[in-house]
């Protein structure tokens, strides 16, 4: 059984072919990162026009690499939300036709769900499936949170961040040091280069929910830093790099960063790193999890990995390979398999869904 995905809830038009629910045929995505990198961020507009030029040779694509024919399909799933309503509604709007016209069942697939599953069915492929109950910590540039996995694939949300997702304030953290966008994986190559312990931040303190994070604070903690330290000249040479190439090497960003801002970035990273494993170990002791699984962009961050290999954990704990760690639509595809079988189809009038919950 073969089931086309599609993805287009922020900035990457992204399709592929499933096979049985694990087996990846194929995987095409075109990346917008060109396109918002000037902004420092992305714009929804122009991300909604670029997914309208691009999804039809981006499925076209995935067919095309899986040797399958749209009718040799047993379903079309697509990404319902939550995400930006304009980039949503080019997918949905184009599996919808797919479905409608080549008589398929359409499956409405809730993006976080997808990233659990680039795990879920990654492992199943392997000798070490997921075992339940797991602890799902689900954490990019839009999203921070924790959910409880059952053994039938039901969600219980743990907590949730209250202002920036991890990954936004990533990026948030190099555009106003001037690393450009996307910032996150600049910081991550450059924080080893630094000492963790060199600046003290202070974890946040959650009333209500203590599983719930913060990461405006540390946001603002670094603006204050670079204030005090009037750092404008250097802010200024690093974004001359940038006008002068297209994505700095590791050795251009270092000749223009001192050892000072250097472990600013490892105390960000050590900082915002902690914080997220911190009250994930808490969650995964409170519903006896049998395993964990980390994903979304965030999960490709080398220094999370290192930090989990360094603990010494009563599970395993389990992330996607670099490919399915942001946003793809193989997981949007795998996540679907289960939603197939309960015959849980969605119609045409299926909408986007910006905040859509899963429950």
């Amino acid at each position: 059984m073969r089931i086309l995905g599609i993805e287009s809830s922020c900035d990457e038009t992204a399709a592929a072919v499933v096979e049985d629910g694990g087996r990846i045929l194929s995987s095409a995505i075109s990346s917008q990162i060109s396109t918002h990198a000037k902004y420092g961020g992305v714009v929804p507009e122009l991300a909604s026009r670029e997914h309208l030029r691009g999804i039809v040779p981006v499925v076209r694509l995935a067919l095309e690499q899986a040797s399958t024919r749209i009718e040799e399909l047993s379903a079309i799933a697509v990404t319902q939300g939550p995400g930006l309503v304009g980039s949503l509604l080019v997918g949905i709007t184009y599996a919808k036709a797919l479905a409608l016209t080549r008589h398929l069942p359409l499956i409405a697939v809730n993006h976080i769900e997808g990233h659990i599953h680039s795990v879920i069915s990654q492992q199943l492929a392997s000798d070490s499936p997921v075992e339940f109950p797991a602890l799902a910590l689900v954490v990019s540039g839009g999203h921070t949170h924790l959910y409880e996995v059952g053994e039938k694939l039901t969600y219980r949300l743990l907590g949730k961040t209250r202002d920036d997702a991890a990954g936004e304030a990533f990026d948030k953290v190099a555009k106003l040091l001037g690393f450009g966008y996307p910032g996150g994986p600049v910081i991550d190559a450059l924080a080893v280069h630094g000492d963790p312990h060199a600046v003290h931040f202070t974890l946040a303190k959650m009333k209500g929910n203590t599983l719930d994070f913060s990461f405006s604070g540390i946001k603002t903690a670094v603006l204050r830093w670079t204030e005090a330290r009037d750092l404008s000249g250097e802010i200024a040479r690093r974004r001359g790099l940038l006008g002068e190439t297209a994505g700095p090497s590791v050795e251009q960003w270092l000749s223009v960063t001192p050892r000072t801002t250097l472990d600013l970035l490892a105390s960000f990273q050590y900082t915002v790193i902690e914080e997220l494993l911190r009250r994930a170990a808490r969650s995964a002791e409170e519903i006896a999890a049998r395993s964990v699984v980390i994903s979304g962009g965030v999960a490709c961050n080398a220094g999370l990995r290192r930090a989990v290999q360094k603990r010494r954990l009563p599970y395993p704990v389990f992330f996607p390979s670099p490919g399915l760690s942001t946003d793809n639509a193989a997981m949007i595809a795998a996540a679907a398999f289960p939603k197939f079988a309960r015959g849980e189809f969605a119609d045409m009038t299926l909408r986007a869904q910006a905040n859509l919950a899963l429950v």
